[in-house]
């Protein structure tokens, strides 16, 4: 069984919204790979991990079995799946084709005064790689790209998106952040901002795309 302990994997302040935090922290230590695929994990010490009872992590991996990031082994604990290759490529292919143009579309959609607050979640991007948190990388960037999504004001299309990044498998972070490469995707984040802020439609659709296809080369891999 797997104990070591998993970066980003900190403590939580007992609030509302505990169960949907620890849902968040450990999607996105899954998706990072810092929870490794294969690997089984128990509540009571993921719970030590977060500095809470095992009562949330159980409550929080449900979700995970529901959204088949993780399947449940009795008596043992959670075993984080192994997804192929093949399921992966599909995932992104899918991703290309609706977030790409909805990017595009939403270009003219955003008011000036909205500006500041998507600086603001691009930058939580760049800081979450400059202080080697990869949980809180994956994280700020799902975040930051839901928000642009949400201009096309299509919450079926969020949905979707958010349940497809949630099964996105991104094991070559880690090898991008100890070489310091990682910052370079983060700041694309601003540089996307600064094709929508010029209303460059097609250009913020070009970015988009090379964004994602990321997905499948050096996040997957590290190269």
């Amino acid at each position: 069984m797997e104990t070591a302990p998993i970066a980003g994997l900190q403590p939580l302040n007992k609030r509302e919204r505990l169960r949907e935090m620890v849902a968040d922290a450990l999607r996105a230590a899954v998706i990072s790979g810092e929870m490794k695929p294969g690997a089984v994990y128990s509540a009571p010490t993921l719970g030590t991990m977060f500095g809470i009872s095992a009562t949330p992590v159980r409550e929080a991996m449900l979700d995970l079995v529901r959204e088949g990031m993780v399947e449940a082994l009795p008596n043992k604990g959670y075993r984080v799946r192994v997804v192929p290759d093949e399921e992966l490529d599909e995932v992104t292919h899918v991703r290309l084709l609706l977030e790409p143009p909805t990017v595009r579309d939403v270009v003219p959609l955003i008011p000036a005064a909205d500006f500041p607050r998507l600086r603001e979640l691009a930058q939580a991007i760049v800081d979450a790689v400059r202080d080697g948190d990869l949980v809180a990388y994956i994280n700020a960037d799902r975040v930051f790209h839901l928000a642009l999504l949400a201009y096309a004001g299509n919450t079926q299309l969020s949905t979707i998106v958010s349940e497809l990044r949630s099964r996105t498998r991104l094991l070559g972070l880690t090898p991008l952040l100890e070489s310091g490469r990682l910052e370079e995707s983060a700041l694309e984040h601003h540089q996307l901002l600064d094709l929508v802020e010029a209303g460059d439609a097609a250009g913020a659709q070009r970015l988009m795309e090379r964004h994602i296809g990321h997905v499948r080369g050096k996040w997957a891999r590290g190269t």
